[in-house]
């Protein structure tokens, strides 16, 4: 069992799709590169016995080999929350996923993240849209939003699914989604890239989780990085901290809706992600985080094809 409360977790916690989970998570996407179950389940193991209990993951990372570890580990851990996601299946090269939008497919994708999880239910589900014209989709890829939503609604009302949210969605799409009752966005984010203030601020005036992948920047080649920030490199002087841990503590400090989940194979950078918890900067601080001009040249151009309005 965890060693922390409900109310004394990494970062506090947040009321996620009636859950409450740890505003410090884990994202679970870079396991397979362990290829060891055993190493896997330890950096799980010691995740939750940090405080953490949210817990991002997909199917499609190492074809079920993140599911299961999670599964077997602490699948059977009340207070764990394990979220997942569909939209997509594994890519090669520069793209680690291609899209996987039909309906059908949605479907196909909560049966196989049930399988390797092995329940009969999931908490939480986030659906990875992508809009025709923001890739370059195959025709059959080109799927209307409102039949990908009925068919996650289908599947809540059969009861396997339990809270449906969202990512990568445009600001129209999530206004038209509100009355599905969505618990969660997952859109790219972070100290650099701020295209999506107006999205986070619907999700705060709805109470909905704002759970940014890429915080860091630096997701795909050429995306800018924050750690190579001038201001976050001197903030992080000054207080005796890492440039990875100013970026991830100004997200937590920036919304009181927003969720990290930073992912990593090591145990040691595990502990220095769930410190980020017990960060807070002052006043004239967070004035000059708050500040950070967006990124530039190629970054800036690779953040532009990642985010949509």
């Amino acid at each position: 069992m965890s060693n922390f409360s409900k109310e004394n977790r990494p970062g506090g916690t947040y009321v996620m799709g009636g859950k409450v989970v740890s505003r410090v998570g884990y994202g679970a996407m870079q396991l397979p590169k362990l290829k060891d179950e055993a190493k896997a389940r330890a950096v799980i193991r010691r995740a939750y016995e940090l405080g953490v209990n949210h817990f991002d993951t997909a199917d499609f990372y190492g074809a079920g080999f993140t599911n299961r570890c999670l599964a077997d580990e602490i699948g059977k851990e009340p207070d764990a929350v394990i979220v997942t996601k569909i939209g997509a299946k594994p890519g090669n090269g520069i793209m680690p996923m291609i899209p996987a939008q039909r309906p059908e497919e949605l479907r196909q994708h909560i049966e196989d993240n049930l399988r390797s999880l092995k329940t009969d239910h999931l908490g939480i589900v986030n659906f990875r849209r992508i809009a025709p014209g923001t890739f370059p989709l195959k025709p059959s890829q080109k799927v209307n939003f409102d039949d990908q939503m009925a068919e996650l609604i289908k599947m809540r009302d059969e009861g396997k699914i339990e809270g449906i949210g969202l990512s990568t969605v445009s600001l129209n799409e999530l206004q038209s989604a509100l009355p599905v009752g969505i618990v969660c966005v997952q859109n790219q984010y972070n100290i650099t890239s701020r295209s999506q203030e107006s999205i986070l601020d619907l999700c705060r005036k709805e109470g909905i989780a704002w759970v940014p992948y890429f915080p860091l920047g630096g997701g795909l080649p050429g995306s800018a990085k924050v750690t190579e920030d001038e201001t976050v490199q001197a903030v992080a002087k000054e207080m005796g901290l890492s440039p990875v841990q100013v970026g991830l503590a100004w997200i937590l400090q920036h919304a009181e809706n927003a969720l990290i989940i930073p992912g990593t194979t090591s145990i040691g950078h595990l502990e220095q992600n769930v410190a980020v918890g017990d960060i807070r900067f002052d006043e004239d601080t967070m004035r000059r985080l708050d500040s950070v001009p967006p990124a530039k040249g190629i970054g800036a151009i690779v953040n532009r094809f990642m985010t949509r309005k």
